[in-house]
Protein backbone atom coordinates (compact mmCIF):
# COMPACT_ATOMS: atom_id res chain seq x y z
CA UNK A 1 0.00 0.00 0.00
CA UNK A 2 2.85 2.90 1.13
CA UNK A 3 4.77 1.49 -2.30
CA UNK A 4 1.51 2.75 -4.06
CA UNK A 5 1.14 6.01 -1.85
CA UNK A 6 1.09 8.75 -4.72
CA UNK A 7 3.88 11.73 -4.66
CA UNK A 8 3.24 14.66 -2.43
CA UNK A 9 0.02 12.96 -0.66
CA UNK A 10 -1.78 15.41 1.29
CA UNK A 11 -0.18 13.43 4.88
CA UNK A 12 3.24 14.77 3.51
CA UNK A 13 2.09 18.09 3.41
CA UNK A 14 0.15 17.42 6.50
CA UNK A 15 3.46 16.21 8.79
CA UNK A 16 5.61 18.63 6.97
CA UNK A 17 3.08 21.79 8.22
CA UNK A 18 3.30 20.32 11.96
CA UNK A 19 7.20 20.09 12.03
CA UNK A 20 7.10 24.03 10.78
CA UNK A 21 5.36 24.98 13.48
CA UNK A 22 6.56 22.76 16.30
CA UNK A 23 8.07 24.90 18.96
CA UNK A 24 11.59 24.46 19.85
CA UNK A 25 10.55 22.76 23.30
CA UNK A 26 8.60 19.95 20.87
CA UNK A 27 11.93 19.25 18.59
CA UNK A 28 11.09 22.86 16.02
CA UNK A 29 13.52 25.00 15.05
CA UNK A 30 10.79 28.05 14.44
CA UNK A 31 13.58 30.63 14.83
CA UNK A 32 15.57 28.86 12.46
CA UNK A 33 12.75 28.81 9.85
CA UNK A 34 11.83 32.75 10.68
CA UNK A 35 15.61 33.26 9.90
CA UNK A 36 15.75 31.42 6.19
CA UNK A 37 12.49 33.10 5.49
CA UNK A 38 13.54 36.55 6.47
CA UNK A 39 16.98 36.26 4.52
CA UNK A 40 15.60 34.94 1.54
CA UNK A 41 12.92 37.65 1.61
CA UNK A 42 15.81 40.29 2.14
CA UNK A 43 17.72 39.13 -0.92
CA UNK A 44 15.07 38.90 -3.39
CA UNK A 45 13.80 42.39 -2.31
CA UNK A 46 17.26 43.39 -2.36
CA UNK A 47 17.71 41.68 -6.44
CA UNK A 48 14.34 42.73 -7.52
CA UNK A 49 15.21 46.56 -6.33
CA UNK A 50 18.65 46.59 -8.48
CA UNK A 51 16.84 45.35 -11.42
CA UNK A 52 13.88 47.88 -11.19
CA UNK A 53 16.69 50.30 -10.65
CA UNK A 54 19.07 49.38 -13.29
CA UNK A 55 16.14 49.10 -16.18
CA UNK A 56 14.91 52.18 -15.23
CA UNK A 57 18.39 53.97 -15.20
CA UNK A 58 18.93 52.55 -18.52
CA UNK A 59 15.37 53.57 -19.77
CA UNK A 60 15.39 56.86 -18.85
CA UNK A 61 18.83 57.56 -20.25
CA UNK A 62 17.72 56.49 -23.77
CA UNK A 63 15.07 58.27 -23.49
CA UNK A 64 16.61 61.87 -22.56
CA UNK A 65 19.10 61.13 -25.06
CA UNK A 66 16.49 59.77 -27.60
CA UNK A 67 14.33 62.43 -26.51
CA UNK A 68 16.29 65.49 -27.00
CA UNK A 69 19.49 64.83 -29.41
CA UNK A 70 19.54 63.46 -33.02
CA UNK A 71 19.17 59.86 -33.41
CA UNK A 72 21.46 59.83 -36.51
CA UNK A 73 23.67 63.04 -37.24
CA UNK A 74 24.86 63.20 -41.22
CA UNK A 75 27.82 65.72 -41.40
CA UNK A 76 30.14 66.24 -44.49
CA UNK A 77 33.31 65.29 -44.74
CA UNK A 78 36.64 67.93 -44.49
CA UNK A 79 37.25 69.65 -48.00
CA UNK A 80 39.20 72.53 -48.63
CA UNK A 81 37.51 75.79 -49.75
CA UNK A 82 38.77 78.16 -52.59
CA UNK A 83 41.15 80.18 -50.00
CA UNK A 84 43.11 76.63 -48.86
CA UNK A 85 40.71 76.46 -45.34
CA UNK A 86 38.89 73.24 -44.14
CA UNK A 87 35.40 73.44 -43.89
CA UNK A 88 32.64 71.16 -42.89
CA UNK A 89 29.80 73.34 -44.44
CA UNK A 90 27.09 71.96 -45.92
CA UNK A 91 25.87 73.86 -49.00
CA UNK A 92 22.59 71.63 -50.77
CA UNK A 93 21.24 71.87 -46.42
CA UNK A 94 17.89 71.94 -47.82
CA UNK A 95 17.51 69.59 -50.74
CA UNK A 96 19.47 67.27 -48.50
CA UNK A 97 17.64 67.46 -45.95
CA UNK A 98 15.00 66.37 -48.05
CA UNK A 99 16.48 63.93 -49.79
CA UNK A 100 16.97 61.89 -46.14
CA UNK A 101 13.55 62.50 -45.11
CA UNK A 102 12.01 60.38 -48.11
CA UNK A 103 13.91 57.50 -46.16
CA UNK A 104 11.71 54.76 -45.49
CA UNK A 105 11.73 54.99 -41.41
CA UNK A 106 13.00 58.30 -41.25
CA UNK A 107 10.84 60.90 -39.59
CA UNK A 108 12.35 63.92 -39.45
CA UNK A 109 15.33 65.28 -41.12
CA UNK A 110 16.40 69.12 -40.52
CA UNK A 111 19.52 71.49 -40.95
CA UNK A 112 21.40 72.19 -38.27
CA UNK A 113 23.79 75.04 -36.81
CA UNK A 114 25.92 74.20 -34.12
CA UNK A 115 28.49 76.19 -31.88
CA UNK A 116 30.07 76.53 -28.44
CA UNK A 117 30.12 79.88 -26.92
CA UNK A 118 29.95 82.42 -23.77
CA UNK A 119 26.55 82.80 -21.99
CA UNK A 120 26.15 86.26 -19.98
CA UNK A 121 24.05 87.68 -17.82
CA UNK A 122 23.89 89.46 -14.39
CA UNK A 123 27.50 89.52 -14.63
CA UNK A 124 27.76 85.73 -14.54
CA UNK A 125 29.11 83.57 -17.50
CA UNK A 126 28.43 79.95 -18.48
CA UNK A 127 29.77 78.13 -21.30
CA UNK A 128 27.04 76.93 -23.59
CA UNK A 129 26.48 74.63 -26.80
CA UNK A 130 24.46 76.73 -29.39
CA UNK A 131 21.74 74.85 -31.30
CA UNK A 132 20.48 76.83 -34.70
CA UNK A 133 16.98 75.15 -35.77
CA UNK A 134 13.80 76.15 -37.06
CA UNK A 135 11.06 76.52 -34.90
CA UNK A 136 9.42 73.79 -37.14
CA UNK A 137 11.89 71.46 -36.35
CA UNK A 138 12.44 72.55 -32.25
CA UNK A 139 8.66 71.57 -31.47
CA UNK A 140 9.53 68.13 -33.15
CA UNK A 141 11.82 67.74 -30.37
CA UNK A 142 9.70 65.67 -28.04
CA UNK A 143 12.09 66.60 -24.73
CA UNK A 144 12.18 70.26 -25.52
CA UNK A 145 8.26 70.56 -26.98
CA UNK A 146 7.04 68.94 -24.35
CA UNK A 147 9.71 69.05 -21.23
CA UNK A 148 9.06 68.02 -17.75
CA UNK A 149 9.08 71.58 -16.54
CA UNK A 150 8.93 74.42 -18.93
CA UNK A 151 8.08 78.25 -18.96
CA UNK A 152 7.71 80.76 -21.42
CA UNK A 153 6.42 80.52 -24.51
CA UNK A 154 7.85 78.25 -27.48
CA UNK A 155 5.78 80.11 -30.22
CA UNK A 156 7.28 83.11 -29.71
CA UNK A 157 10.90 81.35 -30.39
CA UNK A 158 11.84 83.15 -33.78
CA UNK A 159 12.39 86.49 -31.35
CA UNK A 160 14.53 85.03 -28.82
CA UNK A 161 16.35 81.89 -27.56
CA UNK A 162 14.95 79.16 -25.74
CA UNK A 163 17.19 77.72 -23.46
CA UNK A 164 17.93 74.70 -21.02
CA UNK A 165 17.22 75.50 -17.04
CA UNK A 166 20.76 74.48 -15.62
CA UNK A 167 21.24 77.58 -18.05
CA UNK A 168 19.06 79.75 -16.86
CA UNK A 169 20.22 78.83 -13.20
CA UNK A 170 23.77 79.70 -13.76
CA UNK A 171 22.71 83.11 -15.25
CA UNK A 172 20.16 83.83 -13.00
CA UNK A 173 18.04 84.67 -15.66
CA UNK A 174 14.29 84.00 -16.51
CA UNK A 175 11.91 84.41 -19.51
CA UNK A 176 11.79 87.99 -20.52
CA UNK A 177 15.44 88.70 -20.01
CA UNK A 178 18.17 89.01 -22.29
CA UNK A 179 21.50 87.24 -22.35
CA UNK A 180 24.67 87.64 -24.41
CA UNK A 181 26.09 85.23 -26.58
CA UNK A 182 29.60 85.90 -27.02
CA UNK A 183 31.64 84.38 -29.35
CA UNK A 184 35.32 84.56 -30.54
CA UNK A 185 34.56 83.82 -33.81
CA UNK A 186 33.58 86.99 -35.11
CA UNK A 187 33.39 90.06 -37.50
CA UNK A 188 36.15 90.10 -39.24
CA UNK A 189 38.38 93.37 -39.51
CA UNK A 190 41.77 94.49 -41.26
CA UNK A 191 43.06 94.12 -37.82
CA UNK A 192 41.93 90.56 -37.30
CA UNK A 193 38.99 88.36 -35.72
CA UNK A 194 37.07 90.44 -33.06
CA UNK A 195 34.39 88.85 -30.89
CA UNK A 196 31.19 88.71 -31.83
CA UNK A 197 28.25 89.69 -28.85
CA UNK A 198 24.27 89.77 -29.48
CA UNK A 199 22.13 89.84 -27.12
CA UNK A 200 19.06 87.72 -27.22
CA UNK A 201 15.56 87.56 -24.96
CA UNK A 202 14.74 84.48 -23.51
CA UNK A 203 11.53 83.33 -24.64
CA UNK A 204 11.37 80.07 -23.34
CA UNK A 205 13.38 77.94 -20.35
CA UNK A 206 12.81 73.98 -20.70
CA UNK A 207 14.25 70.94 -18.49
CA UNK A 208 14.83 68.07 -20.57
CA UNK A 209 15.41 65.77 -17.70
CA UNK A 210 19.14 65.15 -18.02
CA UNK A 211 21.91 67.70 -16.13
CA UNK A 212 23.80 68.21 -18.74
CA UNK A 213 21.42 69.15 -21.67
CA UNK A 214 19.62 71.36 -19.48
CA UNK A 215 23.08 72.94 -18.54
CA UNK A 216 24.73 73.73 -21.43
CA UNK A 217 22.02 73.75 -24.11
CA UNK A 218 20.89 77.53 -26.19
CA UNK A 219 18.31 76.83 -29.27
CA UNK A 220 18.68 79.67 -31.38
CA UNK A 221 16.48 80.56 -34.76
CA UNK A 222 18.24 78.92 -37.53
CA UNK A 223 18.57 82.12 -39.99
CA UNK A 224 20.02 83.67 -36.60
CA UNK A 225 22.60 81.30 -35.86
CA UNK A 226 23.71 81.40 -39.61
CA UNK A 227 24.40 84.93 -39.12
CA UNK A 228 25.81 84.89 -35.88
CA UNK A 229 28.39 81.87 -36.90
CA UNK A 230 29.07 83.26 -39.98
CA UNK A 231 27.50 80.29 -41.63
CA UNK A 232 25.39 82.20 -44.13
CA UNK A 233 23.50 79.49 -46.89
CA UNK A 234 25.09 76.62 -44.80
CA UNK A 235 24.54 74.21 -42.64
CA UNK A 236 26.79 72.02 -39.93
CA UNK A 237 25.15 69.12 -40.41
CA UNK A 238 21.68 67.23 -40.85
CA UNK A 239 19.82 66.08 -38.01
CA UNK A 240 17.79 62.91 -38.48
CA UNK A 241 14.90 61.22 -36.48
CA UNK A 242 13.74 57.59 -36.85
CA UNK A 243 10.74 55.66 -36.35
CA UNK A 244 12.65 52.99 -34.26
CA UNK A 245 16.06 54.33 -32.63
CA UNK A 246 16.64 50.98 -30.63
CA UNK A 247 17.33 49.56 -34.10
CA UNK A 248 19.32 52.79 -35.25
CA UNK A 249 22.19 50.45 -37.60
CA UNK A 250 19.45 49.20 -39.93
CA UNK A 251 19.31 52.54 -40.79
CA UNK A 252 22.15 53.81 -41.49
CA UNK A 253 23.04 52.20 -45.21
CA UNK A 254 19.64 53.33 -46.72
CA UNK A 255 20.77 57.22 -45.19
CA UNK A 256 23.73 56.63 -46.29
CA UNK A 257 22.48 56.12 -49.52
CA UNK A 258 19.94 58.96 -49.80
CA UNK A 259 22.80 61.21 -48.90
CA UNK A 260 25.23 60.38 -51.70
CA UNK A 261 29.27 60.76 -51.66
CA UNK A 262 30.96 62.86 -49.27
CA UNK A 263 28.86 62.21 -46.16
CA UNK A 264 29.45 60.45 -43.05
CA UNK A 265 26.92 59.46 -40.20
CA UNK A 266 27.16 59.49 -36.75
CA UNK A 267 24.42 57.44 -34.27
CA UNK A 268 23.11 57.97 -31.17
CA UNK A 269 24.67 54.45 -29.98
CA UNK A 270 28.14 55.57 -31.21
CA UNK A 271 28.11 58.79 -29.17
CA UNK A 272 26.69 56.90 -26.56
CA UNK A 273 27.63 53.38 -26.92
CA UNK A 274 30.40 52.95 -24.18
CA UNK A 275 28.31 53.98 -21.64
CA UNK A 276 25.67 51.52 -22.34
CA UNK A 277 28.00 48.98 -22.56
CA UNK A 278 29.43 49.53 -19.47
CA UNK A 279 26.11 49.65 -17.86
CA UNK A 280 25.55 46.28 -19.51
CA UNK A 281 28.45 44.92 -17.71
CA UNK A 282 27.58 46.58 -14.65
CA UNK A 283 24.64 44.70 -15.16
CA UNK A 284 25.73 41.81 -15.50
CA UNK A 285 27.97 42.12 -12.14
CA UNK A 286 25.67 43.40 -9.77
CA UNK A 287 23.01 40.14 -10.95
CA UNK A 288 25.88 37.80 -9.94
CA UNK A 289 26.83 39.19 -6.64
CA UNK A 290 23.17 39.80 -6.00
CA UNK A 291 22.74 36.10 -7.17
CA UNK A 292 25.31 34.97 -4.48
CA UNK A 293 23.26 37.12 -1.70
CA UNK A 294 20.79 34.89 -2.89
CA UNK A 295 22.31 31.80 -2.20
CA UNK A 296 23.75 32.94 1.19
CA UNK A 297 20.14 32.99 2.20
CA UNK A 298 18.97 29.85 0.99
CA UNK A 299 21.81 28.06 2.53
CA UNK A 300 19.95 28.73 6.11
CA UNK A 301 17.17 26.70 4.80
CA UNK A 302 19.98 23.94 5.12
CA UNK A 303 20.99 24.27 8.51
CA UNK A 304 17.34 24.84 9.75
CA UNK A 305 16.21 21.29 7.96
CA UNK A 306 19.73 19.91 9.37
CA UNK A 307 18.61 20.62 12.77
CA UNK A 308 15.05 19.71 12.36
CA UNK A 309 16.18 15.99 11.17
CA UNK A 310 18.75 15.69 14.04
CA UNK A 311 16.15 16.74 16.52
CA UNK A 312 12.85 14.67 14.67
CA UNK A 313 15.00 11.63 14.48
CA UNK A 314 12.93 9.67 16.72
CA UNK A 315 9.88 10.60 14.31
CA UNK A 316 11.57 9.26 11.32
CA UNK A 317 12.05 6.44 12.64
CA UNK A 318 8.56 5.62 13.81
CA UNK A 319 7.35 6.78 10.40
CA UNK A 320 9.51 4.96 8.67
CA UNK A 321 8.16 1.56 11.04
CA UNK A 322 4.77 2.38 10.38
CA UNK A 323 5.35 1.75 6.38
CA UNK A 324 6.71 5.20 5.14
CA UNK A 325 9.01 4.94 2.22
CA UNK A 326 12.47 6.60 2.04
CA UNK A 327 10.90 8.88 -1.11
CA UNK A 328 8.21 10.14 1.56
CA UNK A 329 10.63 11.11 4.01
CA UNK A 330 12.25 12.82 1.65
CA UNK A 331 9.45 15.08 0.02
CA UNK A 332 7.99 15.46 3.72
CA UNK A 333 11.23 17.78 4.48
CA UNK A 334 11.92 18.93 1.27
CA UNK A 335 8.48 20.73 1.56
CA UNK A 336 9.64 21.65 4.76
CA UNK A 337 12.47 23.81 2.50
CA UNK A 338 10.56 24.23 0.05
CA UNK A 339 7.81 25.98 1.90
CA UNK A 340 10.55 28.39 3.96
CA UNK A 341 11.66 29.40 0.54
CA UNK A 342 8.49 29.87 -1.81
CA UNK A 343 7.21 32.18 1.18
CA UNK A 344 10.63 34.25 1.90
CA UNK A 345 10.65 34.66 -2.21
CA UNK A 346 6.75 35.96 -2.44
CA UNK A 347 7.43 38.40 0.55
CA UNK A 348 10.85 39.32 -1.04
CA UNK A 349 8.79 40.12 -4.37
CA UNK A 350 5.85 42.06 -2.80
CA UNK A 351 8.77 44.55 -1.00
CA UNK A 352 10.82 44.54 -4.59
CA UNK A 353 7.99 45.71 -6.18
CA UNK A 354 6.56 48.08 -3.84
CA UNK A 355 10.20 49.92 -3.66
CA UNK A 356 9.86 49.99 -7.11
CA UNK A 357 6.61 51.45 -7.19
CA UNK A 358 6.47 53.99 -4.61
CA UNK A 359 10.49 54.67 -5.28
CA UNK A 360 9.68 58.30 -5.30
CA UNK A 361 8.48 58.68 -1.57
CA UNK A 362 11.11 56.19 -0.17
CA UNK A 363 13.75 58.25 -1.93
CA UNK A 364 12.29 61.96 -0.76
CA UNK A 365 12.41 60.23 2.76
CA UNK A 366 15.97 59.08 2.75
CA UNK A 367 16.93 62.42 1.75
CA UNK A 368 14.94 64.35 4.07
CA UNK A 369 16.56 62.06 6.80
CA UNK A 370 20.06 62.39 5.44
CA UNK A 371 19.79 66.34 5.28
CA UNK A 372 19.76 65.97 1.15
CA UNK A 373 23.10 65.30 -1.15
CA UNK A 374 22.19 61.77 -1.52
CA UNK A 375 21.53 62.19 -5.30
CA UNK A 376 24.13 64.15 -7.23
CA UNK A 377 22.64 65.20 -11.07
CA UNK A 378 25.60 66.90 -12.03
CA UNK A 379 27.81 63.64 -11.79
CA UNK A 380 24.43 61.19 -12.40
CA UNK A 381 23.17 63.07 -15.34
CA UNK A 382 19.65 62.72 -13.86
CA UNK A 383 17.68 64.66 -11.26
CA UNK A 384 16.86 61.54 -9.37
CA UNK A 385 17.16 57.85 -8.91
CA UNK A 386 14.47 56.08 -11.77
CA UNK A 387 13.12 52.66 -11.15
CA UNK A 388 11.05 50.46 -13.62
CA UNK A 389 9.63 47.01 -12.91
CA UNK A 390 9.70 45.03 -15.41
CA UNK A 391 8.12 41.44 -15.61
CA UNK A 392 11.28 39.92 -16.76
CA UNK A 393 13.33 41.02 -13.91
CA UNK A 394 10.69 39.98 -11.20
CA UNK A 395 10.34 36.37 -13.11
CA UNK A 396 14.47 35.95 -13.33
CA UNK A 397 14.47 36.81 -9.47
CA UNK A 398 12.13 34.75 -8.69
CA UNK A 399 13.38 31.68 -10.87
CA UNK A 400 16.46 32.08 -9.14
CA UNK A 401 15.41 32.21 -5.76
CA UNK A 402 13.14 29.36 -5.82
CA UNK A 403 15.59 27.50 -8.10
CA UNK A 404 18.34 27.95 -5.43
CA UNK A 405 15.89 26.90 -2.36
CA UNK A 406 14.78 23.69 -3.93
CA UNK A 407 18.21 22.35 -4.92
CA UNK A 408 19.98 23.31 -1.34
CA UNK A 409 16.55 21.57 0.34
CA UNK A 410 17.52 18.26 -1.44
CA UNK A 411 20.50 17.12 0.50
CA UNK A 412 19.21 17.63 4.57
CA UNK A 413 16.23 15.71 2.59
CA UNK A 414 18.01 12.88 1.29
CA UNK A 415 19.95 12.54 4.92
CA UNK A 416 16.80 12.54 6.55
CA UNK A 417 15.24 9.74 4.08
CA UNK A 418 18.44 7.86 4.38
CA UNK A 419 18.17 7.53 8.21
CA UNK A 420 17.89 3.57 9.51
CA UNK A 421 14.84 3.57 11.32
CA UNK A 422 16.67 1.26 13.92
CA UNK A 423 19.42 3.39 14.77
CA UNK A 424 17.26 6.17 15.37
CA UNK A 425 15.28 4.45 17.48
CA UNK A 426 18.14 2.46 19.47
CA UNK A 427 18.32 5.29 22.18
CA UNK A 428 14.78 6.09 22.50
Amino acid sequence: MAGRTPPFAPFEFLIAWRYLRARRSEGGVSVMTWISLVGIALAVFALIATLAVRSGFRAEFVDTILGSNAHVTLYPQAVQDENGRVTRAITDYEALAGQVATVEGVSRAAPLIKGQVMANANGRNSGVEVFGITEEDLLAIPRIADPETSYGDIARFGEGVAIGSGVARELGVTTGDRIRLISPDGVKTAFGTSPRVNAYEVVYVFTAGRYDIDRTRVYLPFAEAQSYFNREGTADEIEIMIDDPENVQDMVRPIALAAGDGYMIWTWRDASGAFLRALDIEDNVMFVILSILVLIAAMNIVSGLIMLVKNKGRDIGILRTMGLTEGSVLRVFFICGAFTGIIGTLAGVILGCAFAIWIDPIFSAVTYVVGGGVWDPSVRGLYNLPAKLQLQDVLSAVGLSLGLSFIVTIFPARRAARMNPVEALRYE
